[in-house]
């Protein structure tokens, strides 16, 4: 997808052209280093690297791809598997994301589509999002005839005046709005039934990492415009078929040396120091080098390590910014290889509400090919689990027997599956999106001409969140330096920045004139 050519099925997609320039870098040459190989790294290497620009990238894991990486791991048949943090969901609205795994695989054939997005309580409710509709406002609506967590006597209860800032989301105005609330506190004013708030909202919150009492509700209510009502794409996703390593970033980190950028991976940067005549030198345990831009690329805690240890970056004001990002509380990923099959008839993702601290079930055979591989070899199953936003003190070995006590639970067959192997993984590093906190976040530009940032953490004024607001954020930071240099930049396409519809955007009060901003 280049150029203007829409990136989906969404009539309304806002295409956000590039700034303008020379097609690629004339002149003297220019120098960048990359500090971080997630996805916000890997999108502006790829974006400068393509303009011409000499592209260093750093890298402290031996693994490309942040949170979305994976690693060689023995089991004790002494077989090899790759582990990783575990699953992540490609949504179609996914737009530049899509776009940065095109440059490899031009008909995503890496990707595959689940064929649901089933949710369970354990009141036993059942969602699902397979035959709802995708065209908005059709989408919410057809979601609510068909759920039984939605029931009239419910819905006559429920406060529409509370609602109406779910039916035209603007953004950044939303965070304007709703940002000193809670997500658990605007969830009650909605006074949904209980069931309906963990299966259709609350799954949404958790899936930044963090309890609703502390998310501000302007990113949880972001997340229902890009999914719901903002976008025509759906609710269901695509997954990578192999191993995010070989599937992902093996072919860009190719892509990225067909382009000349040098990839340094096991390769922590010690600091950063801004030059006298403007240019940074980047120090690693091996050597010192020069540069004439730095992209810095880091998860919440890097970011705040590396500028601490780097005390010429920016100005008073900024690195205090920096100084105040958090991060939100711990999660757990617990990979299983059970001696077993899971019941065939078990969707390949499900997620979970009621189930003490399980939020999410894998069956990773049903379309990981490593996986399938195995379960055919043994005779088993490959599942994973999440816990999200855990207790900072949890004993990790206790959390991790109450997600397999739980997965018990939902799915009874695996009480007789013996373990043949396991992994955890207790991680803290995403971002929190605390109340009253998104004017605070910085933004891709930064005191420093020629210092920028990217990753999700990153505030960017468009309509994207996780991982599509960690690749945009990089497409965005290559894009502020390519027009430094007068090149030009790279196409971005997003949903639309506010309500697509125009009786809902009355229903809320709409008095600007209707229509969807495409010159954002």
């Amino acid at each position: 997808m280049t150029g203007t050519t829409r990136p989906g099925r969404d009539r309304s997609a806002v295409f956000l052209p590039p700034p303008p320039g020379a097609p690629r870098l004339g002149g003297p040459a220019r120098s960048t280093a990359v500090v971080g190989a997630g996805i916000a790294g890997l999108a502006a290497a790829t974006a400068l690297a393509e303009r011409g620009v000499a592209v260093t990238l750093y890298e402290r894991e031996a693994y490309l791809g942040g949170r979305v990486g994976g690693w060689p791991v023995e089991l004790h048949d002494g077989s090899t598997a790759t582990m990783s943090r575990g699953f992540h969901a490609f949504f179609r609205q996914y737009y530049n994301l899509r776009s940065l795994l095109r440059r490899t695989d031009p008909h995503l054939g890496q990707l595959t589509g689940l064929p649901d997005y089933p949710l369970w309580h354990s009141s036993g409710l059942h969602d699902s999002f397979r035959r709802v509709p995708r065209t908005p406002p059709l989408s919410a609506l057809g979601f609510a005839a068909l759920s039984p967590s939605f029931r009239s006597r419910d819905l006559v209860r429920m406060n529409p005046a509370a609602a109406r800032p779910l039916l035209d989301v603007r953004v950044p105005q939303v965070y304007e709005r709703l940002d000193g609330v809670s997500a658990y506190d605007f969830l009650a004013s909605l006074r949904f039934p209980e069931a309906a708030r963990h299966l259709a909202f609350e799954v949404f919150s958790r899936s930044f990492f963090a309890d609703p009492r502390q998310l501000s509700a302007a990113e949880m209510v972001l997340m229902f415009h890009i999914y719901f009502l903002g976008s025509a794409e759906g609710l269901l996703f695509d997954v990578p078929n192999g191993p995010f390593p070989t599937a992902l970033w093996e072919p860009l980190r190719a892509h990225l040396d067909r382009h000349g950028a040098t990839v340094h991976t096991s390769t922590p940067v010690a600091h950063v120091a801004p030059t006298a005549d403007g240019a940074f030198t980047v120090v690693t345990d091996r050597q010192e080098t020069r540069y004439d831009t730095v992209v810095l690329a880091l998860d919440t805690p890097g970011l705040r390590a590396l500028v601490a240890r780097s005390p010429r970056l920016g100005d008073a004001a900024w690195r205090e910014r920096i100084d105040r990002l958090r991060s939100a509380p711990p999660f757990l990923v617990s990979r299983l290889w059970l001696d077993r099959r899971v019941g065939a008839d078990r969707p390949g993702f499900l997620g979970t509400a009621g189930y003490g601290s399980l939020d999410n079930i894998s069956v990773l055979e049903r379309w990981e090919g490593e996986a399938a591989r195995h379960a055919s070899r043994t005779g088993g199953s490959v599942v994973e689990l999440h816990g999200y936003a855990l207790p900072e003190d949890a004993d990790q070995a206790v959390e991790a027997h109450r997600l397999v006590e739980q997965l018990r639970r939902v799915y009874p067959e695996t009480r007789d599956a013996r373990i043949l192997d396991e992994r955890h993984e207790w991680r803290q590093d995403c971002p929190l999106f605390p109340v009253g906190a998104y004017g605070d976040r910085p933004s891709v530009r930064t005191p420093r001409s020629g210092l920028v940032l990217a990753g999700d953490l990153v505030r960017t004024h468009l309509p994207v969140a996780l991982m599509e607001r960690a690749a945009t954020s990089g497409f965005l930071a290559a894009n502020a330096l390519l027009q430094a240099w007068g090149v030009r930049g790279h196409p971005l396409w997003t949903v639309p920045d506010r309500g697509r519809n125009r009786l809902l955007r009355t229903l809320a009060g709409d008095r600007i004139r209707p229509g969807v901003r495409e010159d954002a």
